[in-house]
């Protein structure tokens, strides 16, 4: 049961964003069928199917889509789908059959969902990309790193997953409202690149106030700021501090055993290595269990750095 009760979709094996897409509309209680292959994809990521997280809640049916009675199958089903997803290279659903044009007779509601890298026009739109490419040309990976260093991988997850399956499912189930007033589906193309991009639309704006420069690593909250950064423990681990704000930074402080008095200006960036020093040096003195016993909970804006299977067992998550 859920909110999207009663909606069908049909998701094209894929990788990814397209499949996290999909997941997302079957925790919403929308009746997923994954059509999969008849055998491996050969794409390096494959796992034993009990591991693959992103197809819970989906039903599967596996197709060969070489053969014609295989695409017959698949068109069946599309024919009594509300939502199509499909994160193929441009044109393959067209050679199959089985592109969005093929349905405008059958299901004129079909709500035909495109999960694309780089969009379905422009030079690049032919090549094969990755997450680290699209957020590459958008100006997100030089964003992020400290100064003077590369800029850091962020895993996939603010190309594929934050500008592909969440812009993604929102376009589709815009689509299907607008569908269900005026009885026509559309294309929902979700180009990576393009959600990506408007993402960065509040560091965009930064920018152009002259909060932020285009210097990776000397900003806010890019690690440039020493109030907004992750630090060593005694112990070797690390915690996470985000005190932006005067009276958060004021509690954080007075955590730490500080006085801001006797500290440079938070907001004096000149003197912000300063800082920095101290606050390392201060949180060098206990380990991460006791800054979080003085600090956790508080209004320090502060938190421990955890792996994903502590993360699962930490209070508040398991609350």
């Amino acid at each position: 049961m859920g909110p999207l009760e009663g909606i069908r979709v049909v998701e094209m094996a894929g990788i990814g964003p397209a499949p996290f897409c999909a997941m997302l509309l079957a925790d919403m209680g929308a009746k997923v069928i994954r059509v999969d292959r008849l055998s491996p994809s050969g794409l390096g990521v494959d796992f034993a199917p009990e591991h693959d997280l992103l197809n819970r809640g989906k039903r599967s049916v596996a197709v060969d889509l070489k053969l014609p009675e295989g695409v017959t199958t698949v068109r069946k089903l599309i024919g009594q789908a509300d939502v199509l997803i499909e994160g193929f290279r441009l044109g393959v659903m067209e050679k199959l059959g089985l592109g969005p044009n093929s349905f405008e007779a059958e299901n004129p509601q079909l709500v035909f969902g495109r999960m694309t890298g780089w969009g379905q026009s422009g030079p690049l739109a032919a090549a094969a990309g990755h997450d680290i490419n699209y957020i590459a040309i958008t100006g997100v990976l030089h964003s992020i790193g400290r100064a003077d260093a590369p800029p850091t991988v962020p895993l996939n997850l603010v190309g594929d997953f934050g500008g592909g399956s969440l812009y993604l499912a929102l376009g589709i189930l815009a689509a299907v409202i607008e569908a269900r007033q005026s009885g026509r589906g559309q294309v929902v193309d979700s180009a990576i690149v393009d959600g990506v991009a408007n993402l960065l639309t509040f560091a965009h704006g930064m920018q152009q106030a002259g909060q932020m420069t285009l210097e990776r690593g000397r900003n806010l909250i890019d690690s440039g700021a020493p109030f907004y950064d992750v630090y060593e423990t005694r112990d070797a681990r690390y915690v996470a501090v985000g005190a932006v704000e005067p009276k958060f930074f004021l509690t954080l402080c007075e955590g730490m055993g500080l006085s801001p008095a006797h500290l440079p200006p938070q907001y004096e960036q000149a003197r912000w290595p300063e800082l920095r020093e101290i606050f390392a040096t201060r949180f060098r003195e206990k380990t991460s269990a006791e800054w979080c016993a003085l600090l956790e909970g508080t209004d320090a804006c502060f938190a421990p750095v955890l792996d994903m299977i502590e993360a699962a067992a930490h209070p508040h998550n398991v609350a």
